[in-house]
């Protein structure tokens, strides 16, 4: 049985406030829970509470589930990757666990600007179990270019406008892609060349999460992942 810490733990982990403050979140699955690997503090099953149900967000719990410390990554670790994408106001919490399962394939790693919380359940299950795998880190949008500058890369903005590149001709070289939101676009202040997929004339345009993962692909084939 969870102990009357572990239960309290558990319901501050329910709201974006206290996972940030404990610096920790809820994983479900045995896949998941294993992945976790040493970030597991504790496992628990419906046996160990009977409020099972409301520490765990799917509407047909797997059966176990684990409270996990938030990984953690420096901009050593994120400017590893050739690809650095930054997400700009990105707050579909699909699209950003999709974005992070991408990077996780493709050798990808992610910046994260006034974006959808990362441990939110809604993205933790988008991504697969790629936020304990993918490099990833929050950023403060007055920090932002200063960090991206850090990076001393070209820089390309996910934007259809007239001019912009296809992905297959950006430098073959480790790059920054800022991507924004479908309903604002990149707001960062940041210059870049423009780079977009060409698509169907009946499509008004691509989901930043399937987009930003046809880009990642691409840029796979001049790299070994």
């Amino acid at each position: 049985m969870l102990t009357s810490v572990q239960e309290k733990l558990l319901q501050q982990l329910t709201t974006k406030r206290g996972r940030r403050e404990a610096e920790k979140f809820v994983i479900e699955g045995e896949k998941f829970v294993r992945d976790a690997g040493g970030l597991v503090e504790f496992t628990f099953t419906p046996a160990d509470t009977s409020r099972f149900a409301e520490y765990v967000s799917t509407e047909t719990p797997q059966g176990i589930a684990a409270v996990a410390r938030m990984p953690k990554a420096t901009m050593k670790r994120i400017a590893e990757a050739e690809t650095v994408i930054v997400l700009d106001g990105v707050q579909d919490p699909g699209n950003v666990g999709t974005i992070l399962r991408a990077a996780l394939g493709f050798g990808a790693s992610v910046i994260l600007v006034e974006s959808a919380e990362v441990t939110n359940p809604k993205v933790v299950r988008a991504s697969a179990s790629a936020i304990l795998r993918t490099p990833w880190m929050t950023i403060a949008r007055e920090d932002a270019a200063a960090a991206i500058a850090s990076l001393h890369r070209p820089i390309y903005r996910l934007e259809l406008r007239e001019g912009a590149i296809a992905p297959s001709e950006t430098r073959k070289e480790p790059c920054v892609i800022i991507a924004g939101s479908e309903g604002n676009g990149i707001t960062l202040p940041i210059a870049g060349t423009s780079i977009a997929i060409a698509h169907h004339a009946a499509l008004e345009s691509l989901n930043v999460g399937v987009a930003t993962s046809i880009i990642l692909y691409e840029r796979s084939k001049y790299f070994t992942v």
